[in-house]
This record gives C-alpha cells, sequence and structure tokens, in this order.
C-alpha cells in the first residue's frame, strides 16, 4: 500500500468484514493480491452479536465452514450467534486478513479512471472496491405508520430486540411472520406475554430441523441450495424474484408451535393507527404496549455515487461483477448466485468467482505493510 495525493493506493477495497468479505479476502491473499478489508464495527462478527440473544443459526455447523476453515462444531449442532461471530473473528486472525476496523465508508465514486473510497478517516483510492456490507444491509425497514402510534408504546425494530426482558409487560404485536417475527413471537408468548402475530406466513420448512431425520435430509437441502436453486435453472431464477421481495417460510418455529404457545396468528397486515393504536386490516384496534417490527431492511447504497443501482434497489450486477464499471463487484446479497449465496456455507464460491475476476484484470503487487485504522490483532 501507498500514499499518493493524500489517499491511501490499494489494489481493492473490500467494504464489510462479514463472511461474504473475508471469504472474498481470503481467495485474494491466496493469490497475493494487495488489497485492505473495511468495517465501521469494533470487532469482526459483530454484526452477528448484534442479534437477539437466543438466536441460533438455522443450518448444523457442517453447512457453515468458509474457505480453508470448518466450524469447530460437532456436524448437526446448530450455531449460536455469538459462535458465528467468535467463527468469523479467529477465521480472520487465522489467515491473516489485513481488516481494518472501526472505519465507516462514507463514499464510494470514480476520478480520473480509480475509485475512491471515502471513510470517516482515511481515503482510499484503488483499481477495484468489493462491497460486502450485507445480504439486505443493516438499515431497518419500518413502516411510515409507526410515526403515529402513541409515544407510550416501545417500539423496537427486530434488529434491536434481545429479550422478554426488554420487553415491558402487556401486549406485543409482532409485525412480519417470516422465521424471525416468529422466532421472536414464539419467544415472548412462551415468557408470558400476550402477542398478536401480524402477516401472511410464507410457508414453513416440512420437518423439525433439530431431530435426527434432519441429518439426513439437510446435506440434500444444502445440494440443492448450492447446485440446483440457482440462477442457471429456472426455478432458480423464479425463487430469487421470491426471496428478494418477500419474507422466508418459518424454519425453526413452526405455526403448531405458535399456537400452542398462545400466539395469535393474524394473517391480515398491519396497516393503521387509530388513537395511538395499531390497526389491522381487519378493522381491528390492538391494545399493546410493545410493537416489534419484524419487517426486515432495506437495501441502502445511497454512498455509491455511481448509476449501478437498479429502480428496485439492487444493484446491475451479474455473479457480482458489474458490467457498466469494471472493476466494481458485490458479494452477499441475496441469491446473488444461489440460494446458498445467503448462507454462511455459501460465501466462499461466491467470494472466489469475485477473486477471480479480480485477478484476471491486472497485477499489482503485494505491499505487506498495512499502516493507518485500527486492525484486527493477530
Amino acid at each position: 500500500m501507498s500514499e499518493a495525493n493524500g489517499a491511501q493506493r490499494v489494489e481493492t477495497v473490500i467494504i464489510g468484514a462479514g463472511q461474504a468479505g473475508l471469504s472474498t479476502g481470503y481467495h485474494l491473499a491466496k493469490r497475493e493480491r494487495d488489497f485492505v478489508i473495511l468495517d465501521a464495527n469494533t470487532r469482526v462478527g459483530d454484526n452477528w452479536r448484534c442479534h437477539w440473544d437466543t438466536l441460533r443459526l438455522y443450518s448444523p455447523a457442517h453447512m457453515e465452514t468458509l474457505p480453508g476453515m470448518r466450524f469447530p462444531a460437532s456436524r448437526m449442532t446448530f450455531p449460536t450467534k455469538d459462535e458465528m461471530a467468535d467463527f468469523l473473528e479467529s477465521y480472520a486472525t487465522r489467515f491473516h486478513l489485513p481488516v481494518r476496523l472501526g472505519v465507516t465508508v462514507r463514499e464510494l465514486s470514480r476520478v480520473d479512471g480509480e475509485y475512491v473510497v471515502r471513510t470517516d478517516g482515511a481515503t482510499y483510492s484503488c483499481d477495484n472496491v468489493v462491497v460486502a456490507s450485507g445480504t439486505f444491509g443493516r438499515t431497518p425497514r419500518v413502516p411510515a405508520l409507526a410515526a403515529e402510534l402513541d409515544s407510550a408504546i416501545l417500539q423496537l425494530h427486530s434488529s434491536a430486540y434481545k429479550n422478554p426482558d426488554s420487553v415491558p409487560p402487556g401486549g406485543v404485536l409482532v409485525v412480519g411472520a417470516s422465521h424471525s417475527g416468529g422466532d421472536i413471537a414464539y419467544e415472548l408468548a412462551r415468557a408470558g406475554h400476550p402477542v398478536v402475530l401480524s402477516g401472511h406466513i410464507n410457508g414453513e420448512l416440512p420437518f423439525n430441523i433439530n431431530r435426527k431425520p434432519a441429518y439426513a435430509i439437510a446435506p440434500v437441502l444444502f445440494f440443492l441450495a448450492k447446485h440446483v436453486l440457482t440462477l442457471r435453472t429456472p426455478i432458480g431464477r423464479k425463487l430469487r424474484e421470491e426471496i428478494r421481495s418477500h419474507g422466508g417460510p418459518l424454519i425453526r418455529v413452526k405455526r403448531a408451535d405458535l399456537v400452542e404457545a398462545g400466539v395469535d396468528l393474524v394473517e391480515d397486515r398491519t396497516t393503521g393507527v387509530r388513537d395511538g393504536r395499531p390497526v389491522l386490516a381487519d378493522g381491528r384496534v390492538l391494545d399493546v404496549t410493545t410493537v416489534v417490527w419484524c419487517t426486515g431492511f432495506r437495501q441502502d447504497f445511497s454512498w455509491i455515487d455511481l448509476p449501478v443501482i437498479g429502480s428496485d434497489g439492487w444493484p446491475l450486477e451479474q455473479r457480482g461483477v458489474v458490467r457498466t464499471a469494471p472493476g466494481l463487484y458485490f458479494v452477499g446479497l441475496a441469491f446473488q448466485y444461489a440460494f446458498a449465496s445467503m448462507l454462511v456455507g455459501g460465501a466462499g464460491r461466491d467470494g472466489e468467482y469475485v477473486a477471480r475476476h479480480i485477478v484476471s484484470r491486472k497485477r499489482a503487487p503485494l505491499v505487506a505493510s498495512y499502516a493507518g485504522g485500527r486492525e484486527l490483532d493477530s
């Protein structure tokens, strides 16, 4: 890495030190490329640590491998969110990946044929940029009606919910019936809260992932997710549109579990507010003390000052390669190439594809010194 015109010069900047960014870094390091990984968090893996306390992954440990390193647990255990975070941190340390922590990217632009990455500290000039900022981004999606609710009602997005103790006594409305909404509604009901789960349930996994039959089924499903449900197949292309526009199915907690726990399942959406209280589409007014918005996240690429985002908010890429902006790449997008792209175990293939494309452009010498920023301890 060198200094030029006040900017630090590096061949490739990777933005985001999650599983996708680290996997891409691993493959670039294997090919002795000059790169740096920027991440706004204080520790690698913090995007996992911020989830609710009891979250476990929905796929078993043997599917959570990254290039060159298996998850350190027995095959059919389901890692906790903190175990996954620690795994990513260990991965970055083991392979000496040049991660700079506490660095927030403010703008990506192109000046005089080079990409310029401006952060809250240093500025980088580079030939390539890999945006690995997350599957669905980290900007919570909350409907406008949330602003009309009584201020006495606690509102939490799923990204801010931690455990039942963080919710005051009284009724809870959980909005959004995908797997996160189902899990949170179930946990709150089991803790004694009257819970209404509002929203359409988009199916459920037809078996219990925690029981022995899943040991045989899970590898088959992973094979399908990685090799059949891809952009090369009609069913994969159709499924991609569904996944990018709708919530996912119930996975660990099923409809029957919710009913048994006492959750009031309401297919109607939450559509309005009356006298400060939430109103369902059928006109029912809910007297609750808390609303948990399990309404997902929205893509936020407003910091990219380049015409590479489509009208639907998704990057204009093919397998992570932006043809209209040579040297710009994305990894970690929902269904980037296959259903497995959204799984930890699928990040490596997408990262390798992008790394190979970078290498095919031109070679820059590897520079071992990484000055500035707060690097990951090795």
